[in-house]
């Protein structure tokens, strides 16, 4: 059953992945790791062939440790609304 704040969540989801503009790669590490925690929550896995790029992102979610599902996506909501904002 989708709740009106996962509705919200996918349509930010969408509207971000479908963003032409090039992103500053903070701005796209704080969606990554919302991303992650908003779907898997505190069940951080890690890829055994780490990379610079992949350590980042890893590291990003974990600094989310602790926040819930629903922190998560309202964070990424607000995160999507500010960056397209922007970019009108």
């Amino acid at each position: 059953m989708d709740t009106d704040l996962d509705k919200k969540f996918n349509e930010a989801f969408d509207k971000i992945s479908e963003l032409k503009k090039v992103l500053a790669p903070d701005v796209m590490l704080k969606f990554y790791a919302y991303y992650k925690q908003a779907n898997f929550g505190n069940k951080f896995s890690l890829n055994s062939n780490l990379t610079v790029r992949s350590a980042f992102k890893f590291n990003a979610w974990m600094q989310l440790n602790g926040m819930t599902t629903e922190e998560a996506k309202k964070e990424y909501i607000k995160l999507a609304n500010t960056v397209l904002k922007n970019t009108d």
